[in-house]
């Protein structure tokens, strides 16, 4: 399941991010992870998630993001959430190669996934709905 945090710049996705992050982390039987473009989160997330600075493994484009969160998912089975901030800018603000992002996500079983999007909800193609829904 995908999962969408959408709006602009400023109003508020990275917070509601970092608290749904705290959130699954507090109920968890597994393990949560959350990638960010950065190290924004440091502080407003949980010690008992596991953040990763996308930047740090050099991590541009949606094929290399995918690698990445399927990765992390192969390497620790117990994984129930992967949160991701500042996607479109960790992948690119290209529409087509996130729905196609979204595809190949979709298909990694039983972990739930959240991801913000810094976009007007009419900016993005409906595409994106089929693979993702608003949270």
């Amino acid at each position: 399941m995908i999962k969408l945090i959408i709006g602009r710049k400023g109003s508020g996705k990275t917070k509601k991010l970092a608290d749904m992050v705290n959130e699954a982390a507090a109920a968890s039987l597994g393990n949560v992870v959350c990638i960010e473009k950065g190290d924004t989160l440091t502080y407003s997330v949980t010690h008992k998630a596991r953040l990763i600075d996308a930047e740090s493994y050099s991590i541009s484009g949606y094929d290399e993001y995918y690698g990445m969160v399927a990765g992390i998912k192969a390497g620790n089975n117990d994984i129930t959430h992967i949160f991701g901030d500042a996607t479109l800018r960790i992948g690119e603000r290209d529409f087509d190669k996130l729905a196609a992002f979204f595809k190949r996500i979709s298909e990694i079983s039983d972990v739930e996934f959240v991801f913000t999007v810094s976009a007007d909800k009419e900016d993005i193609p409906a595409k994106i709905f089929d693979l993702a829904e608003i949270c």
